[in-house]
């Protein structure tokens, strides 16, 4: 009886896992998400790449990795604040602590957010889809604006 038990339940962690994989295969080869992927790349390499990375690794100590970063996976709208208003004081990525000023990009359209979202998003270790450009008012809505720094 046990094992019956347990048999249910890898099989619906399989069923699970199975469609979770034909979510993500699916949506990446969506027009849209390959839209987004290519102009989120673009706008990366113009806007991001020369403190992060081209590779998203960061620079050291001075500038946070965006690859494999535990950060922004728990702290999505402020990643999404981050970009078009800056960041100021200290975040901790994956253990280490970084007090660079990050200034925003207040030129991003809400669709071009969306774009960078959703390549940075979905490279290095994540896996998130795509980020569509009608969620991101309702985030920069939120969003605590830096002060000035002192």
């Amino acid at each position: 009886m046990r094992n019956s038990g347990l048999l249910k339940v890898a099989v619906c962690l399989l069923a699970a896992a199975v469609m979770m994989t034909n979510f993500l295969s699916c949506s990446t080869r969506d027009p849209k998400f390959q839209q987004y992927m290519a102009e989120g790349e673009q706008l990366y390499a113009t806007h991001c790449s020369n403190c992060h990375q081209k590779n998203g690794e960061g620079l050291r100590l001075v500038y946070p990795p965006l690859a494999s970063s535990d950060y922004m996976e728990k702290n999505f709208s402020r990643v999404i604040c981050g970009m078009k208003y800056g960041l100021d004081g200290e975040v901790v990525v994956n253990g280490n602590a970084y007090n660079q000023l990050m200034p925003g990009v207040l030129s991003l359209t809400e669709l071009e957010i969306a774009e960078i979202a959703t390549y940075i998003y979905n490279s290095w270790g994540h896996q998130r889809g795509i980020i569509e450009s009608r969620s991101v008012p309702a985030l920069l809505d939120s969003c605590v604006r830096p002060g000035p720094r002192r």
